[in-house]
């Protein structure tokens, strides 16, 4: 939807023949209105102001409101005309036909500067509603005639009106106005002076004219002097002159000299506000088809950047643009480099640049980088406690416990001070990183693929690492979940079922802190490999569980239903990872109430930053560089309970 801020694809107009008939009238009958006859558009490309590239409509997708359109003089409303009564297409030509209907100067000033032989020509205005820009070197064939790029094709368009103008966009064409008189020379009547006023010259008939005709042709002649020296007031010498010299009538006169009075309003060329960082942006996200663009992208910019470039934009053309919004004044890509540091806005006068392709690609990268990020498993974020730093320092967390149970106060009513022994626990953020770069040939080959696919790679990149400090540090726990701290469970009996979790259940209901009271922390999370993933779901969502095994039993009623939120992780049983194991599995508490392990972030930022340049000296190209800065440890063993799981 279009706003003062944004600028409406610029309308159509092209120029092609135009040839109007005069017919006399017949004894006793009104003279037929002229008729005229266009070949209003060639069917070939143009230089249309407001457009780039030039431009060629395709003639198959040009809409025809109604065989009746207006005729008005350089498009002016005002400036009327006459009419079309039919507008076809015939071989890849856009033909039309009508009648001069108006009353108004500015038809009869095309009826007599035809009568001249003043060669008119015809300008079609139509609305764009779509169009496909074809590239540097590729082809295509629109109206049954082989183009090549750079050009706009107008896929759709509606056709508005039809001018006479002096001069049109396509310089191949031309109109014309053919007079056939057959009895008497044609009157046309001054709307200032209704009373009908001959043409300037009689025909010629073959033969001698009559002292009465002379008169007359006299006669005629110095009225026509006089209008025009009425007309002009002594002002206007040069059209004055002329209109004697060439024949003109009053009316003719008179509309030169409106013109001539018009203030002259100089031509100030603007540039294309109509690409901007926003609608590059939907532009990119169009392209690459991402989900939920709505919700990043304002309902204009992403209208501005559907007409503009049809959902189609490539890395190339992107660049492209950047560069001609920072003052590239280049046609072509084929000087990259310049291309390049133009886009990025490097070589350009202070002040001059309006477009940082940085910015976009960053923030185009980045709403690719969190699908890889989140692509991979994240189950250590459903068991961990997260905490924000501000620097790289180690940090220390304190829990405070002792004597913290209230004393009753005796008869003085002075309050006890209660003791706080203090455990602390520490953490440390570091950044892990990874650059990776678009080459030339991505460039050239104008694949915007490249700028979704690496910040895919290098957000899925972080997700697999944060994975393997997080699980590394988790399953590297033979000092932390051991029987000295009573929080590990070994035996035949503490295999993943009924028997094992009441088992280790009851394990944990049985930690206490540091002076041997409960630490009234209950168990939340049941974390399971991937081989105990089935036992672990039926644990918690079935009502009765029945053993088969050796004899039939009668069902038997599963007293953890809906007790444990199971959580399974791939990375418990892989071999890469020391402590790993197919059979063991874990209960845990609630992070928010006791963790057994903690994931700070700098600045709170538990995703990855991706960041785009132009590439050094040495490289023609694009980088892009990820970075996430993190860091994990292990926290209060009495967070959970580990089972090894033995049959």
């Amino acid at each position: 939807m279009p706003t003062d801020s944004m600028k409406i694809l610029p309308a159509l107009t092209f120029t092609a023949t135009a040839d109007i008939t005069f017919s006399a009238a017949a004894d006793g009958q009104s003279a037929p209105l002229p008729r005229f006859k266009m070949v209003a558009y060639t069917g070939g490309a143009m230089r249309v102001a407001g457009w780039r590239a030039p431009v060629v409509i395709d003639l198959a997708g040009l809409a025809v409101p109604s065989q009746a359109r207006p005729i008005r003089f350089g498009h002016d409303p005002l400036s009327g005309v006459g009419h079309t009564d039919a507008i076809r297409v015939e071989a890849g030509q856009l033909v039309a036909t009508g009648v001069i209907s108006r009353d108004t100067p500015a038809a009869k000033e095309v009826v007599a500067s035809s009568r001249n032989g003043f060669p008119w020509q015809a300008s079609v205005g139509a609305s764009v509603e779509e169009f496909e820009f074809i590239k540097d070197n590729q082809k295509a064939t629109v109206n049954g005639q082989e183009i090549t790029g750079p050009v706009n094709v107008v896929r759709k368009a509606t056709l508005g009106e039809i001018s006479f103008v002096d001069l049109g966009a396509d310089g191949r064409t031309s109109a014309s106005i053919a007079a056939r008189l057959h009895k008497e020379p044609s009157v046309m009547a001054d709307e200032s002076n209704p009373t009908p006023t001959p043409s300037a010259t009689p025909p010629v008939t073959g033969t001698e004219q009559t002292p009465e005709q002379i008169r007359a042709a006299a006669l005629a002649e110095t009225a026509r002097i006089d209008a025009i020296r009425k007309v002009c007031g002594g002002k206007h010498t040069s059209i004055e002159a002329q209109a004697i010299r060439d024949g003109w009538d009053a009316t003719r006169t008179e509309l030169e000299v409106l013109r001539a009075s018009r203030p002259k309003i100089p031509f100030v060329q603007t540039p294309d506000t109509s690409v901007t960082t926003e609608v590059l942006e939907a532009a990119c996200f169009q392209s690459a088809k991402l989900e939920g663009i709505e919700k990043v992208c304002s309902e204009q910019a992403m209208d501005v950047a559907a007409k503009r470039f049809n959902g189609g934009l490539g890395l190339q053309e992107l660049l492209f643009e950047a560069a001609i919004a920072n003052g590239y004044t280049g046609r072509t890509f084929r000087d990259s480099r310049r291309v390049l540091e133009a886009a990025f806005g490097r070589g350009i006068e202070a002040g001059m640049t309006t477009i940082d392709v940085g910015g976009i690609l960053s923030n185009v990268a980045n709403k690719f980088l969190l699908e890889g990020f989140f692509s991979v498993e994240r189950v250590w974020r459903n068991i961990c406690a997260v905490r924000n730093v501000n620097d790289f320092k180690t940090v220390t967390s304190y829990r405070l416990i002792g004597k913290d149970q209230y004393e009753e106060i005796g008869a003085g009513g002075e309050i006890k001070h209660g003791t706080l022994g203090e455990e602390t626990y520490t953490n440390k953020a570091s950044t892990y990183a990874l650059m990776l770069s678009i080459d030339r040939r991505d460039i050239i080959n104008d694949d915007l693929g490249a700028i979704t696919t690496v910040p895919r790679k290098l957000g899925r990149g972080s997700g697999l690492k944060i994975n393997d400090v997080f699980w590394t540090a988790f399953l590297n726990n033979a000092a932390f979940f051991s029987a000295g701290n009573k929080n590990f469970v070994t035996g035949a009996d503490t295999a993943l079922g009924i028997d094992g979790l009441t088992k280790v259940e009851q394990a944990f209901m049985d930690l206490v802190d540091s002076d041997g009271k409960p630490t009234g922390v209950m168990p939340s999370i049941m974390l399971v490999p991937t081989a105990l993933s089935a036992m672990g779901t039926q644990l918690y969502k079935s009502v009765e569980l029945r053993d088969t095994t050796a004899n039939t039993k009668f069902p038997v009623a599963n007293p953890h239903q809906g007790k444990f939120r199971i959580e399974v992780s791939r990375y418990l049983a892989n071999a890469i990872y020391t402590g790993n194991s197919a059979k063991a599995w874990y209960l845990l508490a609630d992070p928010n109430d006791l963790p057994v392990i903690e994931v700070a972030f700098l600045d709170g930022k538990e995703a990855p930053t991706v960041e785009s340049s132009e590439a050094d000296f040495n490289m023609l190209g694009i980088r892009m560089r990820g970075y996430h800065d993190f860091g994990v440890n292990l926290q209060d063993p009495r967070g959970g309970v580990k089972s090894k799981g033995e049959v």
